[in-house]
């Protein structure tokens, strides 16, 4: 398990609402799931681990785009799926770099995984360093439920479901133990 280090404060700068530690939004736009990932990020520091869970189509990647936009971080911010992980530099002196992991792949396309899997993924995701990550950046993992929580003491799950032939998303979060 990686602890998780805590150093520094929320980015203050990045976003003028942030987030209390639970809550649930209704997000009836993309515009509307980037600028929820932009509160988020209002609250969030270096070793914070994220947790985007949710279907295809659900908005994970959005709201990993808004988590970089109230980070400040530099570089176009895309669906990791073919690389698995992706950092993104700081963009000033006081911000925050974040790495945005895609755990499907590591998952073999099947988001539900089988037996003997979660030990291969927890292999494979201590293999991208994400330890090292997690003292210097802000760790957002997709497809990350049910794995990526055991990599740090506490974490942030973000739930995400999409309405029934609409472009709605529905979002839930909470702060919790790892």
């Amino acid at each position: 398990m990686i602890g998780s280090p805590r150093s520094g404060s929320p980015r203050s700068g990045s976003s003028p609402h942030g987030l209390s530690s639970s809550g649930n939004r209704r997000l009836p736009t993309v515009a509307d799931t980037e600028a929820f990932g932009a509160d988020l990020a209002g609250s969030l520091t270096v070793g914070d681990l994220v947790i985007l869970d949710g279907p295809l189509g659900a908005g994970k990647t959005a709201v990993a785009r808004g988590i970089g936009a109230g980070l400040g971080v530099t570089g176009r911010i895309t669906s990791p799926t073919f690389i698995i992980a992706r950092r993104h530099p700081a963009g000033h002196d006081d911000g925050f770099a974040m790495v945005h992991v895609d755990a499907y792949r590591l998952r073999g396309g099947d988001p539900d995984g089988g037996a003997g899997f979660v030990g291969s993924v927890l292999d494979d995701l201590d293999a991208l360093d994400l330890d090292a990550d997690l003292t210097t950046a802000v760790v957002v993992v997709e497809w990350g439920g049910g794995l990526a929580e055991r990599l740090t003491e506490q974490h942030v799950l973000v739930r995400m479901r999409r309405e029934p032939d609409s472009d709605v998303r529905t979002v839930e979060w909470s702060r919790q133990p790892g």
